[in-house]
């Protein structure tokens, strides 16, 4: 059976993970935070296991390999090790829905240089990924997330794509010291936000008076860290709207930002019902009245079915080259 240069690197990247694992009774995740960093400063830290290493650390170097082919190895990695301990924080975003958003953000930014930000950047699997797909390399990405494990992981995703990615380990919902950018682009955390007192700094704290929800601070959060008329395009849950009981987030939608697309998901790429979430555009508002867009509304098919997501895709590409979005 041919192997492709995806498996081939992964089943490197996870061997050593595995021996690293193994030397340094940790968890999975960690050996592969150990292993990347390794790979990206070409460094053997576990002198005991040198001899295991070293051969998979040149078979690796020796691959003729493209940035998407190391996002998409580390992936897999990642995917085994968030299923082997997992935690609230550590899921990753859906590699179809990478490939989706990235070509989204391809359309709107077409070959002109841009700035783009991950508020919960995770291992930045998402925003690299974004970034492989751009008809330009003259892009200013930034990435923030509260978790050391995964900001490391960034670090070393971004490193060994030789991708420029400038990451600030912080809470996203704290003020970030970055210009505000053209893109912010964000997998949304949901559930209640345990910071009440930075809470209190936003608007959309009032949507839910008993306590504060993370996934209405973060839209709060994206539109303040763009520019007028940038984009916010994101993974929300399906509830979004349904939680603005008090009509909170609609009257604050209304003054700040114009959707342009809400795209409901299948719910067979989410592991239950309830977690399934929708792709959402908005652009930021100016102080200048723009003429009123026509939002695109539409359903995705179920990835299986080639010729109805042909079809889609072919409807979302006309949507955008005919609109002036």
């Amino acid at each position: 059976m041919q192997t492709t240069t995806v498996s081939e690197l992964f089943t490197m990247i996870d061997q050593a993970a595995l021996y690293t694992k193994k030397e340094r009774k940790s968890d999975y995740l960690t050996a592969l935070c150990e292993t990347a960093e390794g790979l990206v400063q070409d460094e053997i830290k576990a002198e005991t296991i040198a001899d295991k290493l070293k051969p998979l650390y040149e078979r690796f170097y020796n691959q003729k390999m493209t940035a998407e082919d190391v996002r998409r190895s580390l992936q897999l990695a990642l995917l085994k090790g968030m299923k082997a301990s997992p935690q609230p924080n550590h899921e990753l975003t859906p590699d179809t829905l990478v490939l989706l958003i990235g070509h989204m953000v391809a359309m709107l930014a077409g070959k002109k240089p841009f700035s783009i930000l991950d508020p919960a950047v995770g291992a930045a699997n998402l925003l690299t990924g974004i970034m492989n797909q751009s008809a330009t390399d003259d892009i200013k990405a930034f990435g923030v997330d509260a978790d050391p494990l995964l900001i490391r992981l960034a670090a070393a995703n971004a490193n060994l794509q030789q991708k420029a990615v400038q990451l600030f380990h912080q809470d996203g919902l704290k003020p970030i010291l970055a210009d505000p950018v053209d893109y912010v682009v964000c997998d949304l955390p949901t559930g209640v936000y345990p910071d009440q007192e930075t809470a209190k700094n936003y608007t959309l704290n009032a949507v839910d008076p008993k306590q504060p929800l993370i996934h209405f601070l973060f839209v709060e959060q994206a539109l303040r860290m763009l520019k007028d008329k940038g984009y916010f395009l994101a993974l929300v849950p399906n509830h979004l709207f349904s939680d603005d009981q008090g009509h909170v987030f609609h009257d604050f939608l209304q003054k700040k930002a114009t959707i342009l697309a809400l795209i409901q998901l299948p719910v067979s790429l989410f592991l239950r019902a309830d977690q399934a979430k929708s792709i959402l555009l908005m652009q930021k508002k100016t102080d200048i009245q723009d003429h009123a867009k026509q939002a695109l509304l539409a359903e995705m098919p179920d990835f299986s079915n080639e010729v109805k997501m042909r079809k889609f895709m072919q409807q979302l590409d006309h949507w955008f080259l005919h609109r002036s979005v």
